[in-house]
């Protein structure tokens, strides 16, 4: 069984044990992926190529039907994205998140690990243990903790 930071306790809520630095490195991304999300809106929305992976196409074969399905659901994922995003920081230094709580962290998380994936140009056959030298190894290191975290609350769920 994966055992990772994210642990369900007997009274049915979640144990999180993160480091000072882990809190902190989460605490440095939230306000980066807000403050992408607030400027791709003023400027009209989906400009930013790495932010079109959180808002894809719906029919991409068809921009009329895609910017009639963008014009109903777009903001309210823009919505939910952020209130997520303002769950997670303000209980950045909790020990313990109730399921809803949990569930803002995974979104959150995950928006943060797509984002960062589409800005690495991340795909399945990519080496995500870089050399050390490499200028791109301290945001892969980033990338995979992001999916450690995620897999940990996925398992925290499950159990």
């Amino acid at each position: 069984m994966f055992r990772g930071p994210i642990r369900r306790t007997r009274k049915g809520d979640f144990e999180v044990r993160l480091s000072e630095a882990e809190r902190q490195l989460l605490g440095s991304l939230v306000p980066q992926l807000r403050a992408a999300l607030k400027a791709d809106t003023d400027e009209g929305g989906a400009k930013d190529p790495t932010l079109r992976r959180l808002f894809p196409a719906a029919y991409p074969d068809d921009e009329h039907r895609d910017f009639e399905y963008r014009s109903m659901v777009h903001d309210d994922l823009l919505a939910r994205r952020h209130a997520a995003l303002d769950t997670m920081e303000s209980s950045l230094a909790a020990t313990h998140l109730d399921e809803e709580g949990l569930l803002a962290w995974m979104g959150a998380v995950n928006d943060l690990r797509l984002v960062l994936g589409t800005r690495l140009d991340v795909s399945e056959e990519s080496d995500l243990i870089p050399n050390p030298d490499h200028p791109d190894a301290p945001a892969l290191a980033v990338y995979g903790y992001l999916g450690f975290l995620l897999e940990s609350m996925v398992s925290a769920l499950s159990d």
